[in-house]
């Protein structure tokens, strides 16, 4: 079975409560949501980069030595069976496998040891209607949840998305990450502040540090 697979790469993790430990990346190609704001332009196309079979995928992120490994893109469930068959190897070998989703696709065929996170989208995405509001029914406290904040206005949807969503109150954490480009991360902190706990502050640590 293989995968395409755009880089493999050891770094530091950037945007989760695991934010700070070092991990090894399998970044995927292919991506169907097309958000107005992507930071890996690179890994839509999804004859990107080239195919690998999951043994040699495996192998390679074990030569990097790391125990904590993330599935990115991409989106990773466009690969749904080389993806569940990379991380089953990862995981009976010992990691802690971490993946990120656009949150457009199922997750409840995953096997439960995996860290799911999972972003909702909001309408600065430009694509907020394709959430899979089923996936809300199966995350639990292995799972974090992200929103992508462009601005004021997804800041407050997002918060009313949280309020009116029970199910949210079973992850481990529940991020809103502020769009480099258009909104300061003073100000989503200045407004968490202001407004109460609906979730934590999320910068993505590995571009404050100038790392991939």
């Amino acid at each position: 079975m293989n995968l395409r697979v755009c880089e493999i790469f050891r770094s530091i993790q950037g945007e989760s409560t695991r934010a700070g430990q070092p991990c090894s990346f399998v970044r995927l190609a292919g991506c169907d949501a097309g958000c107005t704001y992507c930071d890996t332009p690179q890994a839509q196309d999804p004859a990107a980069g080239r195919d690998m079979t999951v043994a040699s995928v495996a192998a390679a992120v074990t030569d990097l030595g790391e125990s904590l490994v993330e599935i990115t893109g991409g989106e990773p469930l466009l690969q749904r069976d080389g993806v569940a068959a990379l991380a089953a190897r990862l995981l009976d070998a010992g990691c802690t496998v971490m993946l990120e989703t656009n949150g457009c696709h199922d997750v409840s065929p995953l096997d439960p040891r995996i860290e799911i996170v999972m972003d909702v989208k909001t309408p600065g995405s430009g694509v907020a209607k394709r959430l899979c509001r089923a996936n809300l029914d199966v995350l639990d406290g292995n799972d974090e949840v992200k929103f992508v904040l462009t601005g004021r206005e997804d800041y407050l949807w997002a918060r009313e998305f949280v309020a009116r969503t029970p199910q949210l109150s079973r992850v481990r954490a529940i991020h809103f990450s502020p769009v480099w480009e258009t909104l300061p991360a003073a100000a989503l902190a200045a407004w968490l502040r202001a407004d109460g706990g609906a979730a934590r502050l999320a910068v993505q640590l590995h571009k404050l540090l100038g790392v991939q």
